[in-house]
């Protein structure tokens, strides 16, 4: 994975450069890498089908900064059998990285199992649009939520996504959690399958007030590539899934 005779500029530079998803970086973070003297990579987990040529790994990078402090980054390396080649992700905390391993390897399903009937409920996605909202405990945590929100903001591209209003209110943001609502493989009558993902982001800012953003993660897309859209109601998320279910 790292060649032992390049330096640590030149492997941060390949790092950053091959990842689809740079711009989900903290730019804390990328302006701390600056000072990196030297680093160290591992492999954290990996995966391999037979036969597929579905696989993924999860590497760990950790960078020793010149101020004596180190930071690390986890990466996602996947094949989705398609030929396209390794596809490269980048991630500041391992939960993001579990949370993208879960949309891969749902991903994978759908590619390992074409004639699963079960892979798709159309009417479960159809129903999510009337189904009650059900409330759940908060258990919050403070790290660097108003960042987490501003990037989650900045990854989103559905044009209807919440605006700057939103995202001034979010900068006071101290502590949030994430959890997951919703998540499914469906094939469309072409054959072709996508997944579903639907996640809450619930905030707690410094006045007390707590607000919800929530994000459908699908590849319901022409080329079939990952999408992120974000919507200030669940309802609307719910709304934006459902449609994107129903487009062949």
């Amino acid at each position: 994975m790292s060649d032992p005779h390049e330096t640590t500029e030149a492997y941060l530079a390949r790092l950053l450069g091959r990842a689809l998803n740079t711009f989900e970086l903290p730019d804390s973070s990328v302006e701390r890498l600056g000072s990196a003297l030297a680093h160290n990579s591992a492999l954290h987990s990996s995966h391999h089908s037979s036969g597929a040529g579905l696989h993924r790994e999860t590497y760990r990078h950790t960078f020793l900064l010149a101020d004596g402090s180190d930071l690390t980054l986890w990466e996602l390396v996947y094949e989705t059998g398609t030929g396209a080649g390794p596809q490269h992700e980048l991630y500041p905390a391992e939960d993001e990285a579990r949370r993208a391993v879960t949309r891969i390897r749902g991903a994978d399903a759908a590619e390992m199992f074409p004639d699963d009937d079960a892979d798709c409920d159309f009417d479960l996605i159809s129903a999510l649009k009337n189904a009650p909202a059900v409330a759940s405990a908060r258990t919050y945590a403070a790290d660097r939520s108003a960042d987490h929100a501003r990037r989650l903001l900045r990854r989103a591209e559905n044009p209807d996504r919440p605006g700057e209003s939103m995202a001034r209110l979010l900068r006071s943001a101290f502590a949030h959690q994430i959890s997951q609502a919703f998540g499914s493989q469906c094939h469309f009558d072409s054959g072709r399958a996508a997944g579903f993902f639907l996640y809450e982001h619930a905030f707690l800012l410094i006045d007390g007030q707590e607000i919800s953003l929530w994000e459908v993660e699908h590849t319901a897309t022409p080329d079939g590539r990952h999408m992120c859209e974000v919507y200030a109601s669940q309802s609307d998320a719910r709304d934006a899934m459902e449609l994107r279910s129903r487009v062949r």
